[in-house]
């Protein structure tokens, strides 16, 4: 019997997203960078949500060899200098946790001035995310082609 701990999953959202973005199915695909895909998030719970997926998709950080772990830092960080220049962020939030997608992924989070009182110090984990707007191409589209504009022009 195979060991759940130790067995990466094959079938997760990321594998999904990421043969998604292989194919140009995604409509929220950003852009794709040395490490992975960035994709915009679904839902927006902040405006920005973005994510990073690896291309191939392991298990963990530390299921990279070490000059792709710091490829992919180094992407994660490249998406959310993108997104705080160009939206009104304050800061952003990083996190990678797989605990609910066994697949490595990270979540870049603008974080904004004008955020409710009981929030803007919380986890991002705090907001609603049943309730956060769904990404939509009309409404979202100009935010996208913006991020994936400034990554272009990134080093």
């Amino acid at each position: 019997m195979a060991d759940p701990v130790n067995t990466p999953a094959t079938d997760t959202a990321i594998h999904r997203r990421v043969e998604a973005c292989r194919a140009g199915a995604d409509p929220t695909m950003i852009a794709r960078l040395r490490s992975g895909w960035a994709v915009l998030g679904d839902p927006q719970v902040l405006p920005g949500y973005c994510l990073l997926l690896p291309d191939p998709v392991v298990p963990h950080l530390n299921a990279l060899e070490p000059a792709l772990q710091q490829a992919f830092l180094a992407d994660m960080a490249r998406i959310g200098q993108a997104v705080q220049d160009i939206t009104d962020a304050v800061r952003i939030n990083y996190a990678i946790f797989g605990n609910v997608e066994p697949a490595l992924h990270a979540h870049v989070i603008p974080r904004y001035e004008d955020e409710p009182a009981d929030l803007i110090k919380a986890n991002p984990w705090s907001y609603d995310w049943n309730a956060a707007p769904r990404f939509e191409p009309q409404a979202d589209g100009d935010l996208l082609l913006a991020i994936r504009a400034r990554l272009e022009r990134a080093p």
